[in-house]
């Protein structure tokens, strides 16, 4: 089951008045301290693939800095960076013979509080517009092989000590030929003018059981980089 795209950009065109009027100025490192967090600070507080785990590490080949990551899984694109952030990332893996980990780590850092107030608003219209399950034929590209899975969705708030926002969580289902789980954690979190956008996924080969220890690993991922800025 897919929805179209015409309810989301209602949404979007919505919300986006809002960023519009809380102004799209750049963040800037320098200036007085007046309580804003800075991309120096954001990126200090990405947490670095030897403090993940022994085998993590950073990916031969990144997404593009300035892309988003996709709320609703499945075949939808990734949503717009809102107007006026700028975008800071962060990404390391841990790839084995019974399957992967990956951690996403993105900082949209505002003008302002009211700024980021918006943008995180825009990235909630997002995410309610995520149909809750879909069902997704086998792909076969010249740079993809992925069988049939089915995907189930929700979306949950979430609040970590000075932080709010919500998590979607997405759980990815193979089709019984070709067995496995996909399950995904995208956390979006704003306190003062920065949004944060952190997405952990596991991936399980030969095996159709979701992973016992998927629901504490991204909630410690996530926890440990807040508690960084505060």
């Amino acid at each position: 089951m897919f929805v179209t795209a015409r309810p989301v950009r209602a949404a979007l065109g919505a919300v986006c008045a809002l960023v519009m009027a809380a102004g799209c100025s750049a963040s800037d490192d320098s200036g007085p301290d007046d309580g804003l967090i800075t991309v120096t600070t954001m990126r200090g507080a990405f947490l670095q693939p030897t403090e993940i785990g022994p085998a993590w590490a950073a990916p031969q080949q990144s997404a593009s800095p300035q892309q988003m990551v996709s709320f609703c899984g499945g075949t939808s694109a990734p949503p717009q960076a809102p107007p006026g952030a700028e975008l800071v990332s962060s990404s390391a893996s841990d790839e084995g013979e019974k399957g992967a980990q990956t951690l996403q780590q993105t900082a949209l850092v505002f003008a302002d509080t009211a700024s980021a107030e918006a943008g995180h608003a825009l990235l909630r219209a997002v995410a309610d517009q995520c149909p809750a399950s879909s069902e997704v034929p086998a792909t076969v590209t010249a740079d993809r092989n992925e069988p049939a899975y089915t995907e189930k969705l929700e979306v949950r708030d979430l609040n970590e000590g000075a932080w709010s926002g919500f998590v979607i969580i997405r759980h990815k289902l193979y089709e019984a030929a070709h067995p496995g789980t996909a399950e995904t954690a995208v956390a979006v979190l704003r306190t003062r003018n920065v949004v944060l956008v952190d997405t952990y996924a596991i991936y399980r080969l030969n095996n159709a059981s979701p992973s016992p220890a998927f629901e504490s690993d991204w909630k410690r991922l996530v926890g440990s980089v807040v508690q960084r800025v505060g």
